[in-house]
């Protein structure tokens, strides 16, 4: 099984062996978060919050905001690997666990043979090869690679195996910490399963048990959930869904003016096209397992069902009220999800052909076309590695992005050049040692900064860093009020004249504790669940 997987992962990623790196939409992003982690990490900095390298060294919250196991696995594999293998390295391994995953969930309704061509389907399905050779979202595509374990996990509660509950939790925990708009699609579709489930079972036993996965998985994630959640107020989140980046704009063959954004729209909506179709044919041609395994087959239907719905322009007012689903940005990322019905329906169909090699053959082809059509289309660049290298070595550091910029801040205003900390008047015009001003700046680290200062007049201290209220000031021991600066909000430290010692840190805010407490005690309560669980298991096994 892990053989075969392996091997169509291998498939997937041997171009880039051979000719560079996918330089995708948001390969320039993660390349520098791995970067800027694994650099951190030689500093001392074993969780980074601040992406001190972004925004040309002015920094963004990145690491609040941004679920952290794909910049935690980039920065790893950086550790151990040049940098040029890294991209190539993480899609393999996510390739492979997404048909682990797959296969685990087939084999619960397939037979082994089936449940292993499910599982090879399922990880280089049409969907990821889009993310991996257009668009490069590592984070996204971890997400659907643990997705069919919460589908898995959720079937498996719904027979009711309650030990099944804490691999929900842990499933939805390692989604949200994966890819923050996967979780939310993930968040609907569990939500959508267990009442399907539950009116199947005719009993509310199913979606009672499974919303308690489901909040333990929340609780389990609440270290990122809950600061990213309550901080968002000190950035410009709303960046989130500016111009091409809103679903409405975003629907199947939509039709903007951007001849770019058209063409990849296009390409992507052919995608669903053929996904959609696929799905729902095989389902109407799989129907008769509904009788065998009833639970797995309307779920997933369900499921498909609610695609469908959700990728039509239609939706648009769910899309505009329901809860964080604008978040998404992308109608077409409800394909993710989609991919799991796609592979059990075609197992399920092809299961009881008579000759369902040549149709598990024929799908491998289609895959190929694809594949081939991608690879000849796509962007590849081998320098998207040794720049962002070289940026973060000569200090010169890497673009942010516009939504995790300080409220009220504009990153493009900010001075690329501007040195560690300078000294400016009440007009934002610099001041030096000429204007009675001296600075030296002792320590430069990326959550800690120590300045000392000496001057005859009164002015603004601006440090080369991004306000953000996490930010702690220090003036010669005592706590001091940091502002941030019209248009920019660059950090200002007004002060009199005198001679200082200047310290800023970036300290723990209570949400951040809050947030952790949740999460350990979560963890808590499900170890301490699943250990009464087995032990009341053991007692009925040897009770006469």
């Amino acid at each position: 099984m892990l053989l075969a997987i392996a091997a169509a992962a291998t498939v997937i990623v041997l171009p880039m062996l051979f000719r560079a790196n996918v330089s995708g939409h948001d390969m320039e992003f993660h390349l520098a978060s791995w970067m800027d982690v694994a650099q951190q990490w030689h500093q001392g900095v074993l969780y980074p919050r601040w992406a001190a390298d972004a925004n040309f060294g002015f920094g963004e919250p990145r690491f609040i905001f941004y679920p952290p196991i794909s910049w935690l696995a980039g920065a790893a594999l950086g550790s151990v690997l040049p940098w040029r293998m890294v991209p190539g390295a993480l899609i393999w391994l996510t390739l492979v666990l997404a048909g682990v995953s797959m296969w685990r969930l087939a084999r619960y309704v397939l037979s082994e043979t089936d449940a292993l061509l499910a599982a090879v389907f399922f990880a280089v399905n049409p969907y990821n090869l889009m993310v991996i050779y257009f668009r490069s979202d590592y984070a996204e595509l971890i997400g659907v690679a643990i997705f069919p374990l919460l589908v898995l996990y959720l079937l498996r509660v719904a027979a009711d195996d309650r030990k099944a509950i804490g691999g929900v939790a842990v499933a939805f925990a390692a989604i949200w910490l994966s890819n923050a708009p996967e979780a939310v699609l993930a968040s609907y579709a569990a939500a959508a399963l267990l009442v399907v489930l539950s009116a199947v079972k005719k009993s509310f036993a199913p979606a009672v048990a499974g919303a308690a996965g489901l909040a333990a998985g929340m609780g389990l994630a609440a270290y990122y959930i809950l600061p990213a959640a309550f901080e968002q107020r000190w950035v410009n989140i709303g960046q989130v869904v500016i111009e091409l980046l809103k679903p409405v704009e975003n629907f199947l063959f939509a039709h903007v003016d951007s001849p770019e954004f058209v063409w990849f729209n296009w390409r992507m909506s052919t995608i669903a096209c053929l996904m959609l179709g696929t799905t729902s044919i095989a389902a109407v041609f799989a129907a008769r397992r509904r009788r065998v395994v009833p639970e797995a087959w309307w779920g997933l239907a369900a499921l498909t069902a609610i695609v469908v719905c959700l990728m039509s322009r239609y939706s648009l007012p769910l899309w505009n009220h329901l809860p964080k689903l604008r978040f998404v940005q992308f109608p077409w990322r409800w394909l993710g999800p989609l991919a799991v019905p796609c592979s059990i329906f075609l197992a399920m169909w092809f299961s009881s052909l008579r000759k369902k090699w040549l149709a598990w053959i024929a799908v491998w082809a289609v895959l190929a076309i694809l594949l081939s059509a991608m690879t000849a289309t796509t962007w590849w660049d081998t320098r998207d590695v040794p720049v962002m290298q070289q940026a973060i070595a000569s200090g010169t550091d890497y673009e942010g992005v516009d939504e995790y910029m300080s409220l009220g801040g504009d990153r493009t205003d900010l001075p690329p050049e501007a040195p560690h900390a300078s000294a400016l008047n009440d007009a934002g015009d610099a001041m030096s040692a000429v204007d009675g001003v001296r600075i030296h700046v002792q320590g430069w680290g990326p959550d800690k900064k120590h300045i000392e200062v000496e001057s005859r007049v009164p002015f603004n201290l601006a440090p080369k860093l991004a306000f953000f209220p996490a930010w702690h000031v220090d003036v010669n021991g005592h706590p001091a009020q940091a502002v941030p600066a019209d248009d920019t909000a660059q950090m200002l430290i007004p002060l009199a004249p005198g001679i200082y010692r200047v310290d800023i840190r970036f300290v723990r805010t209570g949400d951040r504790t809050a947030g952790d407490c949740i999460s350990a005690l979560s963890a808590a309560v499900i170890l301490v669940c699943c250990w009464a669980i087995k032990r009341r298991q053991n007692s009925a096994k040897v009770t006469p």
